[in-house]
């Protein structure tokens, strides 16, 4: 038999569940063992993604002493899309070089040699 553990976590709760297994035993059964969704049940067991300490892991991974497996909630935002549009907001807000209408942005003139020889 060996100790092993099922995190589940929102902003408002988080729940560590010690487990003991047979050695052998796979990410999926352990998940069905631990009953989590009793105690979460928005979690869609079959749908959500799990890890071990913090690595994405097929449920057929058999666990090791000591592993935690993490079931973890869908994303909100696509994170690409919130950086690109943190990244327009930026853009907007500072005017760089080539943006028409920045005030920094007059053609210099190159000097002129105005002394007569």
């Amino acid at each position: 038999m060996i100790r092993v553990e099922v995190a589940y976590a929102r902003p408002d709760r988080q729940v560590i569940l010690p487990l003991v297994v047979p050695e052998g035993t796979t990410v999926e059964t352990a998940l069905r063992q631990s009953e989590i969704e009793l105690q979460f049940p928005e979690i869609d067991l079959d749908n959500a993604k799990v890890g071990i300490f913090g690595k994405i892991t097929r449920r057929d991974t058999v666990l090791r002493p000591r592993d935690r497996i993490e079931v973890y909630r869908p994303l909100i935002a696509d994170p690409k899309e919130v950086r690109r549009q943190r990244a327009d907001k930026g853009r907007k807000k500072k005017p760089g070089k080539g943006d028409a209408g920045a005030a920094d942005d007059k053609p210099k003139e190159a000097p002129t040699n105005n002394a007569k020889e």
